[in-house]
């Protein structure tokens, strides 16, 4: 096992000016992966259902994508994170840190 670094960030999926979501799924989820590979970093994602309190006190069901990174560059989660709230015309998203212990495990079916 070996100590890494796992970020995530959190991003909702309603426009901030209609408070409603734009564009269907796959699309902010198309732009999220090549926000990815333009970093040239390993990821994945969840669809996942949340609420959003806004800084005006309104609050907003909305579908969220919650990217995963490990033992991303700490400049690039910071990068990646402002891109997707540019590009997804958000208020804010939200970057969680934690430590965790990993490792990769190689197998394979043998014929």
């Amino acid at each position: 096992m070996t100590e890494m670094t796992e970020s995530k960030i959190y991003i909702g999926l309603n426009d901030i000016t209609t408070n409603t979501q734009l564009y269907n799924d796959e699309k902010y989820i198309n732009i999220l992966r090549k926000v990815c590979c333009s970093y040239n970093v390993q990821f994945s994602f969840t669809v996942q259902a949340g609420g959003y309190i806004y800084e005006n006190g309104q609050f907003a069901h909305e579908t969220s994508l919650v990217l995963t990174l490990i033992n991303a560059n700490r400049t690039d989660v910071e990068e990646i994170a402002k891109d997707l709230c540019a590009f997804f015309h958000q208020e804010s998203v939200l970057i969680t840190e934690n430590r965790i212990q990993a490792s990769y495990i190689h197998e394979s079916l043998e014929e």
